[in-house]
């Protein structure tokens, strides 16, 4: 993690206040799927299109921030975590201009890097709370993807990852157990589980397997130690 980077202020005005006097406990990371960062910032800023982030983040390293991260973007849409709704209002968001067809760019993850241990400090969130658009909205969305270098992340201390934890969860657990004290919502347990699989276990195919049981179990300790 390097110095802090230049934050190019670029103002939506599709944002409002945080609702109910929350405030940011999670980041969430998305991908643009639009063809350059231009695009996404025009269309992030557009009031018809009524959708903005906090920040975004070009394939060049450069960072845009659109709404101050007091207020309520508009980023996250229906969905929960850890049992809680109104996303918006519980996050920061991050757009990351790729398609979701590509690797992200060595520039665009060291802009993260540093940019994401600023707000986690700024707002006490751990990693625990950093999380992808797919983890809170199974099922509807599938960003950041199973090439987001999530591994890479958690060794700075910016994200969990269950290699360090043994596997120690009781036999009765099961996968929907651990995926909802973990925080995935279960109304859709298949798009859960994929969602999971993108994020832990990138290019895993067939039906819920042992492997999978094994590592939740392991996340599950992680957000408990």
């Amino acid at each position: 993690m390097g110095d802090a980077p230049l934050i190019l202020q670029t103002p939506s005005d599709n944002f409002g206040p945080r609702r109910d006097g929350l405030r940011p406990e999670l980041i969430v990371l998305h991908y643009t799927a639009m063809t350059s960062a231009e695009a996404a910032l025009e269309r992030l800023c557009d009031p018809e299109a009524e959708v903005s982030a906090h920040y975004l983040i070009c394939a060049r390293g450069r960072v845009f921030q659109m709404v101050d991260e007091g207020m309520r973007a508009w980023h996250a849409g229906a969905g929960t975590w850890q049992g809680k709704d109104d996303i918006n209002s519980r996050s920061v968001g991050i757009e990351l201009d790729n398609r979701g067809d590509h690797p992200f760019s060595e520039p665009q993850m060291a802009a993260l890097e540093t940019l994401l241990p600023a707000i986690m400090v700024r707002w006490n969130i751990p990693p625990a709370g950093i999380i992808g658009h797919s983890d809170m909205a199974p099922g509807r969305k599938i960003d950041p993807g199973p090439r987001f270098d999530w591994r890479r992340l958690a060794r700075q201390g910016l994200a969990v990852w269950p290699h360090d934890h043994p596997a120690d969860g009781a036999a009765s657990d099961t996968w929907r157990d651990l995926a909802s004290r973990f925080g995935y919502p279960m109304d859709e347990p298949e798009g859960s589980l994929n969602a999971f699989r993108a994020r832990f276990r990138p290019w895993a195919t067939g039906p819920l397997d042992a492997e999978d049981l094994r590592i939740m179990t392991k996340l599950t300790n992680v957000r408990s130690a």
